[in-house]
């Protein structure tokens, strides 16, 4: 999509010199005034489109923001609080990718400005109607793991090995360690397999909708029953917080983790007009 639109934002006129523009976020129109800075201390401005949506964006003067994992690290916060900031305040918010900017069309001579106006105009219809559907929820994130020396520890098989170990040399124990935790991690993923079908629906019965993802910097020796990111409303946030408690009292070994309330991350795909 290569937006086109004619006429600057009323009430936030961007200069025809201005080059790019860096997007954080879509929001209904009218949008409130950001509370927070954008990236490195940008100066944050609203660009409205005539289709009642607008759009928190900086003047951008260089490319997309690259270097050290340090400073990446640094600006995908600093984007995080700018969206943070309009969910807020807003009463939906969209959520766009890091590193998006708008440039001006060499072709058509429309500013960015106008290039991100055209924008929200064309995908108006689609951007309201998601807006509409993420007004009053948050986004949490769910996880359950099993550590398999805890939660395997008392299995009868387990402890018939560590009985059997007792009893042998050094070296033949040492031996046998490396097969007991590769029978401990056995135990832990069968268990995690049986349970994760119930577990899932029940987690899932208080949710919009769920998307699981993988963690990968999971420590060894640690099982995922379940890593789910949470569409959730706002009156359903408690229920799933008692239903994971019932889960925890079932599974006292399990380790659980119930993170947020954050903007719909996981449930938006935004990565704004395509210049």
């Amino acid at each position: 999509m290569s937006p086109t639109a004619e006429n600057p934002t009323s009430g936030n006129p961007f200069g025809e010199d201005r080059s790019t523009l860096y997007v954080y976020a879509i929001v209904p129109a009218p949008a409130p005034q950001p509370g927070v800075a954008g990236i490195d201390g940008s100066a944050l401005e609203v660009v409205t489109a005539p289709s009642g949506l607008a759009a928190v964006v900086h003047d951008h003067q260089t490319g997309p923001y690259e270097g050290p994992d340090e400073d990446v690290k640094r600006w995908v916060l600093q984007h995080s609080e700018v969206v943070e900031d309009m969910w807020a305040q807003a009463s939906s918010v969209l959520p766009v990718s890091f590193n998006v900017i708008v440039r001006p069309s060499a072709a058509t001579g429309a500013t960015a400005t106008d290039q991100l106006q055209e924008w929200m105009t064309e995908a108006g219809e689609e951007l309201h109607q998601v807006l509409t559907q993420l007004a009053g929820t948050s986004e949490l994130r769910v996880e359950i793991t099993l550590d398999q020396h805890q939660f395997a520890e008392d299995h009868e098989e387990v402890r018939h090995l560590r009985a059997e170990m007792e009893s042998r040399p050094a070296g033949v124990r040492r031996l046998l360690e490396k097969r007991l935790d590769r029978l401990k991690r056995q135990l832990t993923d069968q268990a995690a397999d049986e349970l994760y079908p119930a577990y899932r629906s029940r987690i899932a019965a208080h949710c919009q909708r769920i998307q699981e993802y993988t963690n990968r910097q999971r420590p060894k020796g640690v099982v995922s029953l379940l890593t789910a990111a949470c569409l959730v409303n706002a009156d359903q946030v408690s229920d799933l917080g008692a239903e994971l408690s019932l889960i925890q009292d079932e599974l006292p070994t399990a380790q659980i983790r119930f993170l947020g309330p954050w903007p719909p991350y996981s449930f938006v795909d935004l990565a704004g007009p395509q210049t």
